[in-house]
């Protein structure tokens, strides 16, 4: 009682201040989401994610080295398909010679260490830009389930550490499970994005990829019927503990920021890893809010990063992955 108690003790400066503080932060906690596209020498920054490039496989490899070389220990790994690579099928996610194939291979052979998470979804294959094969109008589970087990055990055979089920179908990692079993990649791990809520803050990543859903009245406009609702909270733990006893042994909830009490519900519910994904449109607000002097960019950087951290995130997908790694180290 006051005044024999007075928090303001423990603040006095930051030398008492980093003595007890509850939560830290260090490049391991990061995962680096990055855009690989086709050719050499390739490096496009994305005008919506300033700082962000879609880079060829040689400098791909050049910053996962550089990555490793800050302590990041991870990176979730998109491509950039060719359109006349797409159509309904996604038959060219488990070409052996496929462009995320070829790069999960260069990867590994160049950095070893560096723990590869491709993710493992249609839409960048699609015709439609939705995350699964169209039949009848909507995206069919279970036969998108069919076509993500080939892509995951492709992406094992190349090498990938874990495969990220970023498609929503239900059942997916049990059939995941299931496939890398039998494919002799029983140590192939799986991170599911098991909370992802249908979302308006993912523009900026789907111009990275040009993977958003196609103008066609006859098929979904948007992703809402397998993306969550983003007004249900006991749907994401649902989720969370479904994936878990199918076998995931990691699980997401994306977004970040605006989905820290799902990422608390959802820590609070598992006994595994517990990754967010602090997505492109919450790294670009931050960007144009500093470009125009509203904000300082590294200070709300590492808050919103300490945050996601306190609320119970194991590792934290953001692409302000290296920045807040070099600040860290000085």
């Amino acid at each position: 009682m006051f005044p024999l108690h007075r928090g303001r003790r423990l603040r006095t400066n930051e030398s008492i201040r980093s003595l007890v503080r509850e939560t830290s932060l260090s490049p391991s906690d990061f995962m680096f989401p990055m855009f690989i596209a086709e050719g050499e020498n390739i490096k496009v920054e994305i005008p919506s994610m300033p700082g962000i490039f879609r880079r060829s496989i040689d400098l791909t490899v050049k910053e996962v080295q550089e990555l490793f070389d800050l302590g990041i220990r991870a990176v979730n790994i998109y491509v950039k398909v060719s359109e006349n690579l797409k159509d309904n099928t996604g038959k060219e996610a488990w070409n052996k010679d496929g462009l995320m194939q070829q790069a999960i291979r260069a990867i590994k052979a160049a950095c070893p260490g560096m723990i590869v998470m491709p993710d493992v979804a249609l839409d960048p294959y699609s015709i439609y830009g939705h995350d699964g094969i169209i039949e009848k109008g909507d995206v069919a589970n279970d036969a998108t389930n069919d076509a993500l087990v080939k892509m995951a055990v492709s992406h094992a055979e190349a090498g990938a550490n874990f495969v990220a089920p970023s498609d929503m179908m239900d059942g997916r990692v049990l059939r995941l499970r299931e496939g890398l079993d039998a494919a002799g990649f029983e140590n192939v791990g799986i991170m599911s994005y098991s909370a992802k809520y249908a979302s308006a803050f993912y523009g900026p990543f789907r111009d990275a990829l040009d993977s958003a859903p196609v103008d066609n009245q006859d098929i979904p406009k948007d992703k809402k019927t397998y993306q969550m609702d983003y007004a249900n909270r006991i749907e994401a733990i649902k989720e969370a503990l479904s994936d878990v006893e199918e076998g995931a042994d990691m699980v997401m909830v994306k977004p970040g920021i605006a989905y820290l009490d799902i990422v608390r519900e959802v820590k609070n519910a598992v006994n595994v890893p517990v990754t967010v994904f602090h997505v492109s449109g919450e790294y670009a607000m931050i960007k144009a809010a500093a470009e125009r002097g509203w904000l300082d960019h590294d200070q709300i950087m590492m808050e919103q990063l300490m945050c996601i951290k306190r609320a119970g995130a194991s590792l934290i997908s953001t692409y302000f992955a290296k920045e807040a790694a070099i600040l860290l180290k000085k």
